[in-house]
């Protein structure tokens, strides 16, 4: 199914034109942008000219970059100067400058380095480094329940010591924030410090919530039963967010592996909605969170929850750009999200690309989205369902399609968030946009921060 605003031959050529004019001056303006983020990263300098402690971090979700400033702030307040980066930020003449570095790492997916740090994984790790006046230490963040548990941070441990740098303490490891292994961590931060006191970590608290309302969307679907859930807090005082954030639920059977879902509302909206698909095993039980949010509680029951910032599915600046939103299944919570913010602030010039199964069973949210047409906060739709046609097609095959469409857009300066599956969908949309635009166009575009994601 599709449903778009058409373009004209006219339109193609000013588009032609746009793509030029921003392809020549996209340098300059990537290159005063990346000399900011450098100013900004400068380091925190005490008396007496002590170099700084590269703290660099590898996030996905946001909870890596965390754990970095928590890492840099406890530092500084012991003393110590830091540099905090991202590791994508982080060059070669950094690390040979640096005698001292603390690298916080997630894993995305199996293995997979998040998008802040693909640019080091090609443009360091990909080739050898002579690193010997290197000291480092790695925090491996990840989830046992992957196969590549810690991957990357166990990627990055092995990259540093082949380039004969010297680990200040072994790899810590953590999986699903497990509070041990993070005690470890300040624990071997108070040591660098010189100090035993520095100040403890705390997560935010869990906080009762009432599911207030439950509906099943696609009653008949091939694909999983899909629930839209809505939550307040039982205190009654309201919660604040922004758009892309997430939230954390402790399921009763397994309160220490919270499961993390985007938000697909705004706190205009005076409740937390979600986007649950149901996970059903071989054996006929339901995953633990998603069949406790689908069918284990009951309207009106109290649910354990926490609101997380997720810092790199936000809007921030891009609030004030086009907006590329693309997903799949579930996904579309995160894209709903924002598309709620924008719809709040007047702003109108979104393009929406989400793709499921089938448009009988699996159009969630359909009236929202035709209004958000009618009214123009839409300025084109394309909703993709694999199983309406005799060829399966997805996301990424209609933006190969539509190529110019969407050369045009990030020439106009649009920001491009994908939500929702890592494996095929995310994957795929990233391989179709490097072919569209290029590897350093995308490259580019990851830099500069308009190119975000929020994939599982």
């Amino acid at each position: 199914m599709l449903l778009e605003w058409g373009s004209t031959a006219a339109r193609q050529l000013a588009a032609a034109g746009v793509v030029l004019t921003w392809l020549l001056v996209c340098g300059g303006i990537w290159g005063a942008r990346w000399r900011a983020h450098r100013r900004h990263a400068e380091p925190r300098r005490v008396p007496g000219g002590t170099p700084p402690v590269l703290v660099a971090y590898a996030s996905q979700t946001g909870f890596g970059e965390q754990l970095a400033r928590q890492t840099a702030e406890a530092l500084h307040t012991a003393g110590v100067p830091t540099r905090l980066l991202a590791l994508s930020a982080v060059t070669a003449d950094d690390l040979v400058a640096t005698e001292r570095a603390l690298f916080i790492a997630s894993t995305c997916g199996e293995g997979d380095a998040p998008d802040n740090a693909s640019l080091f994984v090609r443009r360091l790790m990909a080739g050898a480094a002579s690193l010997p006046l290197l000291h480092y230490g790695v925090l491996a963040l990840g989830d046992r329940g992957y196969r590549q548990f810690c991957g990357f941070g166990r990627a990055l441990d092995a990259w540093l010591g082949a380039a004969g740098a010297s680990p200040l303490f072994e790899r810590i490891e953590v999986d699903n924030a497990n509070d041990t292994a993070l005690a470890d961590w300040h624990h071997r931060l108070s040591h660098l410090a010189g100090t035993s006191d520095l100040p403890d970590w705390q997560a935010p608290a869990w906080e009762p919530w009432r599911l207030v309302t439950r509906s099943h969307l696609n009653p008949g679907s091939a694909g999983g039963p899909t629930y839209h859930l809505e939550l307040e807090p039982a205190s009654g005082e309201r919660a604040d967010w922004a758009s892309g954030d997430l939230v954390q639920v402790r399921a009763p059977d397994d309160p220490q592996r919270p499961r993390e879902y985007s938000i697909a509302s705004v706190p205009a909206d005076g409740r937390v909605h979600l986007l649950v698909r149901q996970e059903c095993h071989p054996d006929g039980t339901l995953g633990v969170a998603s069949g406790w949010l689908t069918h284990g509680a009951a309207v009106g029951d109290t649910i354990d929850l926490r609101l997380r910032a997720h810092a790199n599915f936000r809007l921030g600046d891009n609030a004030v750009r086009p907006l590329i939103l693309i997903g799949n299944g579930t996904g579309l919570a995160g894209l709903r999200g924002h598309l709620r913010a924008q719809a709040a602030s007047g702003r109108r010039k979104c393009w929406l690309v989400f793709g499921e199964r089938q448009a009988a069973f699996d159009a969630y949210y359909r009236d929202e989205i035709e209004a958000w047409q009618a009214d123009g906060l839409l300025a084109r739709t394309d909703l993709v369902f694999s199983r309406d046609q005799a060829e399966r097609l997805y996301v990424q095959d209609r933006l190969r399609g539509v190529a110019h469409v969407v050369r045009d857009w990030v020439g106009r300066g649009a920001a491009v968030y994908v939500c929702g599956s890592l494996q095929g969908m995310a994957s795929g949309v990233d391989a179709a946009l490097v072919e569209i635009l290029g590897r350093p166009v995308v490259d580019g575009l990851l830099e500069q921060g308009r190119y975000r994601r929020d994939v599982y």
